[in-house]
């Protein structure tokens, strides 16, 4: 190199290093999401308006989602049940007369409208009606592997709610019978940072899903859905989804929704805005004349299952490896099974509610004999 070659980018880079001496340099980092805790959740101490007590779903932290009805919104309570507990084994017999006990009142009087675990501490919560019809006063009722049971406090307890812009009035009509009020909300979930509301609105299709961000800050509209009912042969927009669970089906989310009579239908999370219209796709027809209550999804000797447990059906076990691989059930077929492949476990007889336990285990609300008294209990998955 020549020597005034050189002398120029010695002068040059100190002159550079003069310039930027005195400059300050930032880096930008991203912002990283907030862990969602009862701290970060914008909880109020004070009441908990409660006007019914339905559906129950678990999100971060102990907190636990209430769905009312009758005063058509979602309340989040702090459980302050955040202590680990050991591997469930619930046998407690005769649960509706020792909550009727808990409560001062006859098992006639009390009405178990959901079961869920705490993932944390392993309790089971039950949502609970103390009294018939839409003047019952709502309880939610909290129940150790000991057979304690406990109260939840609503008078000063951490909470928030969110009331549903949607909700149908009581004087509205139904195709399908009952109340749609009381059908509001007929089943919930927590799905990646959002409250999951199925159930009935005031719109035309009044069959609605809504996603609702939390911590709350103002509901807008669900979207309302659309499915083929193959044993009807018609397609359907008034039955409100009776039970689903979120389930991942090649890397996309969806909804897996069960409807009365029993059409099985997956419904992209992607697709619940704000006042659209979606139409599902119907993937499975489990039988007619039944209503499905809950459903459980499991991995077992490397296969994926659901479970559901049904009013006329019994229990159910679903094959649910490869569900996109099934082709739609859409108009005009007509049918009353098909679809995904399923079984029938005998075996469970009088389930009334199903919950998630552990990897290994549900959680049954069952009447096992027949004769009103009922048993929560711990069952192996099959």
């Amino acid at each position: 190199m020549r020597r005034g070659t050189l002398l120029t980018l010695v002068f040059g880079l100190a002159a550079v290093m003069c310039l930027t001496a005195g400059l300050t340099y930032h880096t930008y980092a991203a912002p990283q999401p907030v862990r969602l805790t009862v701290a970060t959740a914008d909880l109020s101490s004070g009441k908990a308006q409660l006007k019914s007590a339905g559906p129950l779903a678990f999100g971060p932290d102990g907190l636990l989602f209430v769905g009312d009805s009758v005063g058509a919104s979602i309340v989040a309570l702090d459980t302050n049940d955040r202590t680990p507990g050991p591997d469930a084994k619930f046998d407690i017999k005769g649960i509706n007369a020792k909550i009727a006990s808990l409560l001062g009142t006859s098992s006639d009087q009390i009405l178990i409208n959901d079961v869920k675990v705490n993932p944390i501490s392993k309790n089971a919560y039950l949502s609970v009606s103390r009294g018939r019809g839409p003047d019952a006063t709502p309880v939610i009722v909290r129940v150790d592997q000991t057979g304690q049971l406990t109260a939840l406090s609503l008078d000063n307890v951490k909470h928030s709610s969110i009331s549903l812009v949607d909700a149908p009035k009581n004087a509205q009509s139904s195709g399908f019978g009952g109340d749609p009020r009381m059908q509001t909300i007929t089943d919930i979930a927590f799905v990646n940072g959002n409250i999951i509301v199925a159930g009935l609105s005031n719109e035309e299709w009044s069959s609605a899903l809504r996603s609702i961000p939390f911590p709350f800050a103002q509901a807008a509209k669900g979207a309302t859905i659309q499915i083929w009912h193959a044993s009807h042969g018609d397609f359907e927009t008034e039955a409100p989804v009776r039970t689903f669970v979120p389930y991942t089906i090649q890397n996309q989310q969806y909804i897996l929704a069960a409807y009365t009579c029993t059409p099985l239908v997956k419904i992209p999370v992607s697709d619940l805005k704000p006042g659209a219209h979606v139409k599902g796709t119907t993937i499975a027809d489990l039988g007619s004349g039944n209503r499905p209550l809950d459903m459980v999804p499991y991995q077992k000797g490397g296969h994926s299952y659901i479970l559901i447990a049904n009013t006329s059906n019994g229990i159910q076990k679903l094959q649910a490896d490869n569900l996109e691989a099934y082709k739609p059930i859409t108009s005009p077929t007509v049918m009353d099974t098909g679809g995904v492949p399923f079984q029938k476990i005998n075996e469970l007889k009088g389930v009334q509610h199903l919950a998630h336990l552990d990897d290994s285990n549900a959680l049954v609300l069952m009447d096992g004999n027949g004769n009103g008294s009922l048993d929560l209990r711990a069952i192996a998955l099959p």
